[in-house]
């Protein structure tokens, strides 16, 4: 089953001095674009943590974010500096004297002035963070991302296969056009074989020659079977179970490679419309195929 590579995890550890969040998200990419975002502490695993995620993501741009905030219960509470209150009190209430003012809210004014709250100073253990607490949480994460990129895949590889049936049908409507294009040619040549045998020119053997060579040269027979073979071929490694996102992409190519010769060699208008269709329904392909792991 197919794996997009969109998506998110993340996990969360709460500690009585701090909360230790892990997220990470990913998007499309060609190869693994790794972005990590990690505290102080955790700076000397980076080279270990970007080995963990590249073995389990394989690819995809990808963010990773590890953050760390203390706890307001770790954070103290905070106390009154009174004196310092006093003081701004008195200042405010003599100023107020002075201007004339109302002063009804002096309490409050002076309770908001600088330094008035000040917090108990207390140890701060964000530091004591350590990679065993770290280690189970970006496992968690990533395996969510896993998950979010299953499911998105499920979709994605019911879109892809509805599109590969349509080539498949489209490609039976060829099939079953190509004997009255034949018959088309035939007729057409034979016209011409008339007029042209009447001609005191006309060499009998090199018009057969020109005429086998033309109609091998229009015969799609091959190119028929090819395409239904590389259509299976692309069926099958849909449901493989390894990233098979750059497999699929070179058999589409090989797909269009088909569908284009058919279109060059039918010299047919119905068939030609056919092969137009069979390229739409190959550009969603590969349109979908740029977010497939």
């Amino acid at each position: 089953m197919l794996q997009s590579m969109t998506g998110f995890g993340s996990a969360q550890l709460e500690t009585e001095s701090f909360t230790v969040c892990v997220e990470i998200k990913s998007l499309n990419s060609k190869s693994m674009d790794l972005s990590v975002r990690l505290p102080r502490s955790l700076s000397d695993k980076e080279l270990e943590i970007r080995n963990i995620i590249s073995k389990s993501l394989v690819r995809g741009k990808v963010n990773l974010s590890v953050e760390v905030s203390r706890n307001r219960a770790a954070a103290g509470r905070s106390r009154i500096n009174t004196e310092l209150l006093q003081t701004y009190y008195k200042e405010l209430e003599v100023a107020a004297l002075n201007m004339g003012a109302k002063s009804p809210d002096l309490f409050r004014l002076a309770l908001h002035m600088p330094e008035v709250m000040q917090a108990d100073a207390v140890e701060d253990k964000t530091e004591d963070l350590n990679w065993e607490q770290v280690t189970p949480l970006l496992l968690e994460a990533i395996d969510k991302l896993v998950v979010f990129r299953t499911d998105e895949g499920k979709a994605l590889t019911n879109e892809i296969i509805s599109y590969i049936d349509r080539i498949r049908i489209l490609l039976a409507e060829v099939e079953k056009h190509d004997p009255s294009r034949v018959e088309q040619i035939k007729t057409r040549i034979q016209g011409h074989m008339q007029e042209l045998s009447s001609s005191e020119s006309f060499n009998q053997n090199r018009f057969e020659q020109e005429m086998i060579y033309y109609i091998e040269k229009l015969d799609i027979a091959e190119e028929k079977v090819r395409l239904i073979n590389h259509l299976h071929y692309f069926t099958e490694t849909v449901y493989l179970p390894e990233p098979t996102g750059k497999k699929l992409a070179f058999i589409s190519q090989e797909i269009g490679r088909e569908i284009n010769t058919i279109g060059s060699k039918a010299n047919d208008s119905t068939i030609q419309h056919l092969v137009v269709e069979m390229k739409e329904e190959l550009e969603k392909i590969k349109e979908q195929l740029n977010n497939i792991l």
